[in-house]
């Protein structure tokens, strides 16, 4: 499909689409089938590592649990499969792009590869924020907050869900810059009318954060002010992008007088 020129692309039938997508679909399954394979003898330790944050704050005389008899042996499986999807991200996205590259101009696919490069980049940022700073403080202030009379023992799916969620929230956060960018090139926002609606985007942001990260204050800032940082982030790259085409069009138009 890469080979064929956008005039054949754009006379393919639906059903050569489809087949198409067929074939991409395929890869990503056995891309991530393998790398499942390959992890799940390991897929107790990545459970270890996963769970690390939450078994060192947990009280002395508290452990995890597992409630469901067979949540000893799916969590970390679970868990090994979105391990090998989270690996195999960059392989998926460039399935998508494989896809979707055919039916772009030129110009297009010059700004896209550096957003699809720029998408993966921030992806594992975000997910790395995540882990490494949000995940043990969200977990030491809901703790502190148990009743005394209360010892506190998480069930393992539970635990299983509430990670991925959250690493999963800060993972599609850190793409605000690409789509920023994404919306300034494709002509359905200005650069100007972003910032001129910075304040609602700042409210924005905070309130999209309280609903959407843990039930405490402190994820609650570490969510919203990489967001506001990160819409800054993006319009300093659209206006950048922005005067990069003024000024090759204007290149343009003195070469043609």
């Amino acid at each position: 499909m890469a080979n064929k020129d956008d005039n054949h692309l754009a006379d393919m039938p639906l059903t050569e689409h489809l087949v198409e997508l067929r074939a991409h679909l395929i890869k990503i399954v056995a891309v991530i089938a393998i790398i499942f394979l390959a992890l799940v003898g390991f897929s107790r330790q990545l459970y270890d590592l996963i769970s690390a944050p939450l078994v060192e704050i947990l009280p002395t005389a508290s452990t995890m649990i597992a409630i469901d008899p067979v949540a000893n042996f799916m969590a970390p499986i679970r868990l090994t499969l979105l391990t090998a999807a989270f690996i195999a991200m960059p392989f998926i996205l460039y399935q998508i792009w494989s896809f979707i590259a055919p039916g772009l101009y030129k110009h297009e696919k010059r700004i896209a590869v550096p957003i699809l490069l720029s998408s993966i980049v921030l992806f594992y940022t975000g997910v790395a924020f995540a882990y490494f700073i949000v995940l043990k403080r969200a977990l030491s202030f809901l703790i502190t907050f148990s009743p005394s009379s209360v010892v506190p023992m998480t069930d393992i799916e539970s635990y299983l869900n509430f990670v991925t969620k959250l690493l999963m929230l800060f993972g599609i956060t850190f793409e605000i810059p690409v789509v920023v960018l994404i919306l300034v090139v494709t002509g359905i926002v200005s650069v100007s009318s972003l910032a001129s609606k910075r304040r609602y985007v700042i409210v924005g942001c905070f309130a999209a954060a309280g609903v959407m990260s843990p039930p405490d204050v402190p994820s609650m800032f570490l969510l919203a002010l990489p967001m506001i940082l990160l819409f800054e982030f993006g319009l300093l790259m659209a206006r950048i992008l922005v005067k990069e085409k003024k000024a090759a069009l204007t290149d343009k138009e003195e070469d043609q007088i």
